[in-house]
Formats: C-alpha cells, sequence, structure tokens
C-alpha cells in the first residue's frame, strides 16, 4: 500500500477518477479488509465485527481463497460483502495489462463457485498497493467492476507504525462515509488486534453504523 498516497486521497481522485473512495451517507462506516482470507486473522475479524453487529467488506486475494474456502464461506455465510484483489497480490503498475486481468479473472471464478453469494451484487475491485493503471481501470469498469480505493488507511500493514498511530490514524480522520482500509493478514495481525476493537468501540458509542459496500 502506498502511504504517500494514503496521506492524500484528493490524489487517488485525480489519478484513479470515477473510483470509489468515500460515500456521502451519515452515520456510517465502511470497514474493508484486505489481503485474506488466512485462517491465523480473519475468523478473530469476523468475531470482533460479530460483537457489535458490524458488516465489512473483505478484498480477498484468489489464491488466499483457494487454500481457505472455508473461511471464506464464512465471511460470505457472516453476511460481509468480498471483492477481488488479484490472484497474487499483483501490483498493477509492474505487470502488463492482459497479465493483471487475467489474474484478476482467475480470481473472479473461484469467488463466483460459491454458492451463497448473491449475484445480483455488483463486482468489486481494490487494486493491491493501490496502484493500477489507467488502461487496466477502464477495462475492469467495462467488464462491469466497481474500483474502490478509500479515504482512511490504518497503516496496520506498517511495522513503523506503532499500534498507538494505527488507532489515531482511524479516530482522527474518519467521518460519515469514510472507507477505512484495514488488513487480514499475519502482518497487519499485531497493529489491527489493538485497533480494531476500539475503533469498533468508538464509533458503535457515537451512533455509527458499520455497513458492507
Amino acid at each position: 500500500m502506498n502511504l504517500f498516497l494514503a496521506k492524500y486521497p484528493s490524489i487517488l481522485k485525480k489519478l484513479y477518477p470515477n473510483r470509489i473512495t468515500r460515500l456521502k451517507e451519515d452515520k456510517s462506516l465502511y470497514l474493508t479488509f484486505d489481503d485474506g482470507p488466512v485462517p491465523e486473522i480473519t475468523p478473530w475479524v469476523l468475531n470482533e465485527l460479530k460483537k457489535h453487529n458490524a458488516k465489512a467488506t473483505f478484498f480477498c486475494v484468489g489464491d488466499n481463497i483457494k487454500k481457505n474456502p472455508v473461511i471464506f464461506s464464512q465471511i460470505t455465510a457472516h453476511g460481509h460483502g468480498v471483492g477481488n484483489h488479484t490472484y497474487n497480490h499483483l501490483n498493477g503498475w509492474n505487470n502488463k495489462t492482459d497479465y493483471y486481468l487475467a489474474n484478476i479473472l482467475q480470481t473472479e471464478e473461484i469467488i463466483s463457485r460459491q454458492n451463497n453469494l448473491e449475484k445480483s451484487k455488483p463486482k468489486l475491485f481494490r487494486p493491491p498497493y493501490g496502484k493500477i493503471k489507467n488502461s487496466q481501470a477502464k477495462t475492469l469498469v467495462k467488464l462491469g467492476y466497481q474500483i474502490v480505493m478509500w479515504d482512511i488507511l490504518s497503516g496496520d500493514f506498517e511495522k513503523r507504525i506503532s499500534k498507538e498511530k494505527c488507532l489515531k490514524n482511524v479516530i482522527v480522520n474518519a467521518s460519515a462515509g469514510s472507507i477505512i482500509v484495514f488488513h487480514d493478514s499475519i502482518k497487519a495481525s499485531r497493529n489491527l488486534k489493538f485497533t480494531l476493537p476500539k475503533v469498533l468501540k468508538y464509533y458503535k458509542e457515537k451512533g455509527f453504523i458499520f455497513k458492507s459496500l
């Protein structure tokens, strides 16, 4: 994930016009989790969300879905949204468009095989690292994808960021309609396990609702 882009979400809008960075809603927040599912952390996230009756959206890596199909099914069974995060967590800037799109479609095939997904829901995609070429984005939009970026990045994946700083990144900056990025990954687990319960409690007490995209 690109920290420079995270600090200046307005640049995201210029780089990726017509992409979703936040939603115009009152008293709603959109938690998103990238890079799972993995057995070490995703079930814990699901349990924390359940405690607060919170819904979220999981942008899943295809290879992780293939390795952990039961956990992926648990995500949808709990009523959370799912999105595509490529099959191998690819950086769009470093890959040719044809290869990048094939990698995404490989993941989409796995997602579509899950019987409990709502077929009417739009296909969601988040580019790993927030990096995607305009040619790639245009093709995805033509294929019916909504490209979801963010306006709040927790920084949970960054080892140089303390767990207190991770929490502050969210509660100081998030407001109604914000799309917040967390990671259900081993790398992010230290900061995530400290931050997520506090974010859920803090905003719930303020009357916010956590929705899926």
